[in-house]
Formats: C-alpha cells, structure tokens, sequence
C-alpha cells in the first residue's frame, strides 16, 4: 500500500510556514509523507475574492488535496480545524481519517476572544498588535513557553501583518456554522496539548459529537504550538497517528 501522506492545514495568522521546523523530520524513506498548504490571504499570499464561505476554502484545499496520492490524512490546526470540519461536509470520502489539533469551533458564542473579535476594528487593531515588533517580546512569552530560533519567530508575528483574511474567518467560523456541522464518521483523532492555554481541551466532547468515530491523544508537555517548539516529537507523533488512521480506514474497507 502507498505511505500515507499528511496534509497540513495551517491555523489563523500564518501559512504552511507554521510547518517549517516539523519538515525536515519526513524524508522519501519516512513511513508517512508530510506537505502543508497555504490557504489565500495567509502567508503573505493575496486574497482570493471567489473565497467568501468556508465551502470555498474547502474547495480550495479539495484542489490540492486531490493532487497528493492515497491515502491522505487532513490535519488541521486551530481555525485548520475549522477548515478540515467543513471540508468534511463535502469530500469526506478523499481522505482516509484526520487529525484536529487543538481546532476552532466551539462554544465561540460565549467564548470571550471570538466575541472580542466580532468587531471589524478590533479585528484589524489586534492583527497588527499580533505583528508588532514593539510588542513582539510579549507575545513571544504568552505564545511560547520553549526556546525556538528568533529568525524564526519574527516571521511567525510578522505574518499576522500580512494576513489578509484574518478577519473574515471570524465572520465565516460562528457558533451557527459550528451547530448545523453534520457528524461525519470516518477515524481521526481529536489531538490536544496538557497545557493548551489557547483552546482548552475541555472543548474535545463538542467536537466528539462532530466526529463519532474520533479518539482522544492528549500529550503532557504540549501547548498550542508543538510544531514550533518541539517539531520533532511533534513529527513523530504525526506520523504514529496518519499510520493508526490510515491501518482503521483499511480495516473499514475489507
């Protein structure tokens, strides 16, 4: 059977680049593949103005989606989440199983960030408070609990400055879009760091409800971003899950 190969969907703010120190721990002989994918208007890339539903952007990630081999595993982080829920809705059957880490979506009507975030001017204040170089340091020790490299830590900030559907994915990722999600059965994992500070893990049982065949992997050491801090355990972690997914979508198919 081909090696699975995961696909990376980024969180709000930045693009595949937030995969950048996770790549080099998948090579050709690895037993998983790795590729991770900037979505329009994050990264530094324009906005696409034919994106304006979550729908489109999963149509969006469906065209690159069907230019890996099978099986291919989503993952999605933060909002990626959000994005891979919805891509579910209409192309479930191209993937083998996915991985939600950390995801967005629920509880955003109470929630006090997303409410915070309601607000155009806020929206637009806080994206360019996120890409601040005065305030990087603080930011730097609310995001970040573990050394990573400063070179690459001013372009993960720097990229909220040049995200241009920051905003709109707090318009499109409601607690009303969140409600009307059908359950999809198919195996994923609902992935969470023991101490997330940025989306609790008491969220898990809204998102269970979404994904009936779902398990849980929490990992002790983790916060929001492991794929910056610690990208080698967090490689290998990824290639354990796609492999456990990829051998359940076999086992349902015989």
């Amino acid at each position: 059977m081909t090696r699975p190969t995961i696909i990376a969907i980024h969180g709000n703010g930045g693009g595949a680049f937030r995969f950048a120190r996770v790549e080099p721990f998948f090579s050709e002989t690895s037993p998983v593949g790795f590729t991770a994918l900037t979505l329009p208007g994050f990264g530094g890339t324009p906005r696409d103005t034919q994106c304006v539903t979550l729908s489109d952007y999963a149509a969006h990630i469906q065209q690159f989606v069907t230019h890996i081999d099978a099986p291919r595993i989503l993952l999605g982080h933060g909002i990626g989440g959000s994005l891979v829920l919805e891509y579910l809705q209409h192309f479930a059957p191209s993937v083998a199983g996915v991985i939600l880490h950390a995801p967005v979506g629920a509880r955003l009507d109470t929630r006090w960030f997303p409410r915070l975030m309601s607000s155009e001017t806020v929206r637009e204040l806080g994206k360019r408070m996120l890409a601040s170089a005065l305030l990087r340091p603080l930011w730097k020790r609310l995001f970040f609990s573990q050394p990573v490299p400063d070179e690459f830590l001013n372009r993960f900030f720097a990229e909220y400055g040049t995200c241009e559907a920051f905003g709109q994915m707090f318009e499109l990722i409601t607690a009303e879009w969140f409600a009307a999600l059908k359950p999809v059965t198919l195996p994923s994992v609902l992935l969470w760091g023991a101490r997330e500070r940025v989306l609790r893990l008491d969220q898990a049982a809204e998102f269970r409800a979404k994904l009936p065949a779902a398990t849980m992997e929490i990992v002790n050491d983790w916060d929001h971003f492991p794929m910056v801090e610690q990208p080698e355990a967090y490689a290998h972690k990824l290639m354990q899950l796609a492999s456990k997914l990829t051998a359940e979508r076999a086992a349902t198919a015989r």
